[in-house]
């Protein structure tokens, strides 16, 4: 029987077999799931993983550090999404967003294959899958937390043998009192690794925000420098290309 990959297998997975044997090295950002054979046996259904695009790999080269990546704090909008799959847009509206990530290990800067990226954010009018969209990047329904009903801008992704996971997604849109950003976490051997948070130059939100998705919400509070949290060492290095723009970061980790 065929049942979807789910970012627990996923986890579950590391250590005893390889994700790299179980996910298909093939097709482009919106190709169809593909079936593949798990260690018991059965089989599950997988987005395909494809090789990143020569500008991402350049992005990612002008993006190299090669430190230990700063941690921050997952925010009160985070819940367990269960999604492995590269596009996460849905039904959101906004400018395409193409994300790699680089996983890296912060003593040798060697890649890390096989890890597991989790990434989830606003959309273009700065709500939250999940959660009310008041102002505020949306409040949990009733007060009672997320709701998790909905999971449109959030999913995981397996890195490849270079280290690389990518997403489609549209630009984050912001809300008050927080700059733009992405937040992710990186997971190896089933634990988390690593949470953090991604940003942007603010020249490129401002951009970004005279089209049509964002509109309507008057001029943004808070720009990086305002960010009590904001690291400048976080900008993720992006670019703008026909249909939207491409933006790059490593993620470096200090193994256990």
């Amino acid at each position: 029987m065929n049942t979807p990959m789910n970012r627990r297998q996923a986890l579950s997975a590391l250590g005893t077999i390889s994700l790299g044997g179980l996910l298909a090295a093939c097709g482009g950002d919106d190709g169809a799931g593909t079936t593949v054979r798990t260690s018991d046996g059965a089989t599950a259904t997988v987005d395909p993983r494809s090789a990143p695009a020569s500008t991402t790999a350049t992005l990612l080269d002008d993006a190299a550090s090669c430190r230990v990546t700063a941690q921050q704090t997952a925010g009160p909008y985070y819940f367990d999404a269960d999604k492995i799959r590269r596009d996460i847009r849905e039904d959101r509206d906004g400018t395409r967003l193409r994300l790699a990530i680089r996983v890296r290990d912060a003593g040798s800067c060697d890649p890390l294959a096989d890890a597991v990226v989790d990434i989830w954010h606003a959309d273009a009018q700065g709500s939250y899958s999940g959660f009310d969209g008041d102002e505020g990047g949306g409040r949990p329904r009733g007060g009672g937390g997320a709701q998790t009903g909905t999971r449109y801008l959030r999913g995981a992704q397996i890195t490849d043998a270079d280290g690389i996971a990518e997403f489609v997604t549209i630009y984050p849109g912001w809300y008050p009192g927080r700059t733009v950003h992405i937040h992710a976490k990186v997971h190896l051997d089933a634990k988390t690794v690593l949470t953090t948070q991604l940003y942007f130059d603010d020249d490129v939100s401002d951009e970004v925000f005279g089209a049509k998705a964002y509109a309507g919400r008057g001029d943004r509070g808070a720009r990086n420098a305002s960010d009590g949290i904001f690291d400048q060492a976080l900008v993720t290095t992006s670019e703008k290309k026909t249909g939207g723009y491409v933006a790059a970061m490593n993620i470096d980790v200090r193994q256990a």
